[in-house]
């Protein structure tokens, strides 16, 4: 299971200080750790909410400079604006990347979908359309339909394209966990050489113990077949789960990640 690590993200109010501030020690720091605790790529949202569109785009660029300074790890370009994606592959000097993200919507869905297969980038792919996050399975998947046959037609390859099923918060409706579950589970069976992804955090906002429901939830997608997963790697906990669930699911050929990590000292109970 890849680890997109979640830590540079503009909604948390500290790093959207940093952000505006220009606070280039305190950025590589979050980089750093992330990447120590194992991170496989980093996800990079510049998406403060204040300032002009000119101003956005020089946060993401200076974002991807700095970042770049101090990790060759791969970058996931987190954005709803064509234009601020744009402005971070202008800089990117990587060969993988990832953008986060598209949905349906058919403006969006062949704006950035042709960003991302121009650039070859693996691309997230949100199970909703105009009308926000579907209640139910049939009309989430219904979106990955459009996404996916739209994406193929630009060029980019199935394997490419993460689908994300979307995780709401258990605590404003508790049948979302299992919608979840089952959207992913549906994905798998009918794009069988696509990747599935979810920001793993969502399940719990609003609740107490926050890591528990996460680390949970994260076993449970990964029996449905979750790929991917945009997390905090320095949850040492969560990241002994992953190399748990690798193994359990056939991902970790005779247990020698698994095995390798306990030698190393990095799981923890």
């Amino acid at each position: 299971m890849l680890v997109i690590g979640e830590a540079i993200n503009a909604t948390n109010k500290r790093v959207g200080q940093a952000l505006i501030g220009r606070e280039r020690e305190f950025i590589e720091g979050l980089v750093q750790d992330q990447v120590a605790a194992g991170a496989d790529f980093i996800d990079v949202n510049a998406g403060i909410g204040q300032g002009s569109p000119e101003q956005e785009l020089a946060t993401m660029e200076w974002l991807i400079e700095v970042v770049q300074e101090v990790t060759n790890k791969p970058l996931t370009i987190d954005s709803d604006n064509p234009a601020a994606i744009r402005a971070a592959l202008h800089k990117y000097k990587g060969s993988t990347m990832m953008i986060n993200s598209v949905n349906a919507e058919p403006e969006r869905l062949s704006s950035i979908a042709a960003l991302a297969a121009e650039r070859q980038a693996l691309l997230v792919a949100l199970a909703m359309g105009t009308d926000g996050i579907p209640d139910n399975v049939a009309d989430r998947l219904a979106a990955c339909d459009k996404i996916m046959e739209q994406s193929t037609r630009l060029g980019i390859k199935a394997e490419h394209i993460f689908f994300d099923p979307l995780v709401l918060p258990i605590a404003v409706d508790s049948t979302q966990a299992m919608i979840t579950l089952n959207t992913l589970e549906q994905i798998k069976i009918r794009y069988p050489k696509a990747k599935t992804i979810m920001g793993l955090s969502n399940i719990s906002y609003g609740l107490p113990n926050r890591n528990l429901i996460n680390r949970a939830f994260l076993l449970m997608a990964a029996y449905a077949g979750l790929d991917a997963a945009i997390l905090n790697p320095l949850d040492t906990k969560a990241m002994t789960f992953i190399k748990v669930a690798n193994m359990l699911t056939g991902n970790d050929p005779f247990c020698k990640g698994y095995t390798k990590a306990h030698r190393k000292g990095i799981l923890l109970e």
